[in-house]
C-alpha cells in the first residue's frame, strides 16, 4: 500500500496498516531531511519511505493508493493510479471499514468542528471513555479502532476532502450548510457539493441525516437521505418536519407528536447565530442518536467554544480582541461581524481560494469601521472592498499579520472589538489556521 503524505492522517494510517502486517510505503514531498520526526515516530515499525516527491514508479507495486487530506487529485501519480485502475482511500474510509460500534459523521463548510466538539461532548456525559471524537480535529480514530467496542460509539469531523474517496457513510450524518469553500482543490461548487453529499450516499433505511434547513447546500439534498430526516434552523420548522429550532427565545425539539423545550438562548455562551445553528444541530444529531436530555443541556450549557473560533483573547484599553482565524472563507468571516453589535475593526487576508468576495464587501460597508489587510490575498480583498460609502472608515495594507496587529491597536477606541477573521487561509505564512491564531494571542498579548 502507498500511501501521499506523512503527516497527521499519513502517519497514523501507516502505523495502523503496519501493525496489521500490510507492506506500507509513505511517500512525502519534504526532503529526507526535513522528515526525522515523522520517521522517528515509526521508527518500531517496517515502512518504507520516499521522500522528496511522489514518483510514478511507487504505483509498480501498489495495490491501493490512500491519500491524506492535502494531498490534491490532480497530482499526477493519482492521475495515473486512477489510469491504471488502482483504487484510492484514505483513513477515514479505512476506519470505517474497521470500526465495530455506530458512527456519527459532521460535515460543512463552517461550523462541523465547533458542532462535533459539541456533539462530543453530549456522548462523554452519557459514554465517558466509549465515546470518541476526531477524524479532521484531534488525533485520527484508527489509532483507537482496535480499542474499541460494539457499544462505543464513534464521532467524526469529515471534510470534503477526506469524503471524496469515502464509500461507506456513517450511521448518524449531518450536513450543517455548503457554501463556497476549497474551490481552489474542487474547482467547481458542483464538485465540492457532490464531495460533501457522500456523507449521504451510503446511508440506508436505517439510518439517519439532519441537514441545514436554513442553507440552501444542506437542504437540497434531501432528495438523498435514505432514512430518517431531521433538520435544524433558527426558524420554526414546517409542520410535518422534525428535528431543532429557534423560536421566541427558546431552543426546541420536535419529533413526531413529541415537543421538548431545550433551553433558553442566553444560556448559549457562544456569541453569533451561528453558534446558536450549532448548537441546534448538536441538538438535532444527539437526540436522532438516543442522547438523554440531561446530557444534552449539561454538555451545551457549560460549552466555552473551541480555540481559534470567536475566542477572546483579550479586553485591553477597552478595546476587546477576538480570534477567529478558523474563518478561512468570506462566508465564515460573515458569520462572525454578524456575531457583535459593537464597531468592528476586521483583520482580513491570507491566501485566496478562489472564492467570491463581493457579500463579505457589501456587509462590510454596513457593519464595519476599519479594515486592516494581509498576506497574499490583500490586493483582491481591497478591490472588492474599495468603494463609495461611509464605511469603511478606514483601509489599510500590511505585508503580515503581525503589522495589522499593530496597525490596529493604532486604529481601535475603546469600546470597539477587533476582529480576526481572516477569510483566506493562513499558507502564506503559517503552517495552518491554528498557528495563525496562536500567534495572533501572542502579539496582541504583547501590546502596551
Amino acid at each position: 500500500m502507498l500511501i501521499l503524505g506523512a503527516a497527521r492522517q499519513g502517519l497514523a494510517l501507516a502505523r495502523w496498516l503496519a501493525r496489521h502486517d500490510a507492506r506500507v510505503t509513505l511517500s512525502d514531498s519534504r526532503s529526507e531531511a526535513q522528515m526525522g520526526a515523522a520517521r522517528a515516530s515509526l521508527a518500531d515499525l517496517t515502512i518504507a519511505w520516499a521522500p522528496g516527491g511522489h514518483p510514478l514508479e511507487l504505483l509498480n507495486d501498489c495495490d491501493l493508493l490512500c491519500l491524506s487530506g492535502g494531498v490534491p487529485l490532480t497530482l499526477p501519480i493519482v492521475a495515473e493510479a486512477l489510469n491504471r485502475g488502482i483504487p484510492l482511500s484514505n483513513d477515514t474510509q479505512i476506519f470505517m471499514e474497521a470500526v465495530p460500534c455506530r458512527t456519527i459523521g459532521i460535515t460543512g463548510s463552517a461550523g462541523k468542528t465547533t458542532t462535533t466538539t459539541l456533539v462530543g461532548r453530549m456522548a462523554k456525559e452519557m459514554l465517558g471513555d466509549a465515546a470518541h471524537v476526531g477524524g479532521n480535529i484531534g488525533d485520527p480514530l484508527i489509532n483507537y479502532v482496535d480499542e474499541m467496542k460494539p457499544t462505543d460509539l464513534a464521532i467524526l469531523e469529515l471534510s470534503s476532502f477526506q469524503l471524496e474517496q469515502m464509500t461507506i457513510s456513517p450511521n448518524v450524518a449531518a450536513v450543517l450548510n455548503i457554501t463556497p469553500n476549497h474551490l481552489d482543490r474542487h474547482g467547481t461548487m458542483e464538485v465540492y457539493t457532490a464531495a460533501k453529499a457522500r456523507l449521504l450516499d451510503f446511508q440506508t433505511g436505517k439510518d439517519a441525516a439532519i441537514l441545514g434547513h436554513d442553507d440552501p447546500g444542506a437542504w437540497n439534498l434531501r432528495a438523498r437521505v435514505k432514512g430518517r430526516l431531521f433538520a435544524f434552523s433558527l426558524n420554526d420548522l414546517d409542520a410535518g418536519l422534525n428535528g431543532a429550532y429557534y423560536h421566541d427565545g427558546l431552543l426546541a425539539l420536535r419529533d413526531g407528536n413529541a415537543y421538548v423545550p431545550l433551553l433558553a438562548r442566553e444560556k448559549i455562551l457562544l456569541r453569533g447565530d451561528h453558534n446558536v445553528s450549532n448548537a441546534l444541530a448538536a441538538f438535532a444529531i444527539g437526540h436522532v442518536a438516543g442522547f438523554p436530555l440531561d446530557a444534552m443541556l449539561a454538555a451545551v450549557e457549560d460549552f466555552h467554544g473551541v480555540p481559534h473560533r470567536l475566542e477572546l483573547v483579550r479586553e485591553h484599553c477597552g478595546v476587546r480582541w477576538y480570534n477567529d482565524s478558523i474563518a478561512t472563507a468570506p462566508e465564515r468571516s460573515m458569520a462572525a461581524i454578524r456575531a457583535f453589535e459593537e464597531p468592528i475593526v476586521l483583520l482580513l487576508g491570507g491566501r485566496d481560494k478562489d472564492l467570491p468576495w463581493g457579500d463579505l464587501a457589501a456587509l462590510i460597508h454596513q457593519r464595519v469601521d476599519h479594515v486592516v489587510l494581509f498576506g497574499e490575498a490583500a490586493e483582491k480583498i481591497e478591490k472588492a472592498v474599495a468603494g463609495p460609502g461611509s464605511r469603511p472608515q478606514t483601509l489599510d495594507r500590511c505585508e503580515t499579520l503581525e503589522q495589522a496587529v499593530l496597525k490596529a491597536a493604532e486604529v481601535a477606541e475603546a469600546g470597539d472589538v477587533v476582529l480576526l477573521s481572516p477569510g483566506g487561509t493562513s499558507y502564506d505564512a503559517f503552517k495552518d489556521f491554528a498557528e495563525r491564531g496562536e500567534r495572533f494571542r501572542e502579539w496582541v498579548q504583547k501590546l502596551t
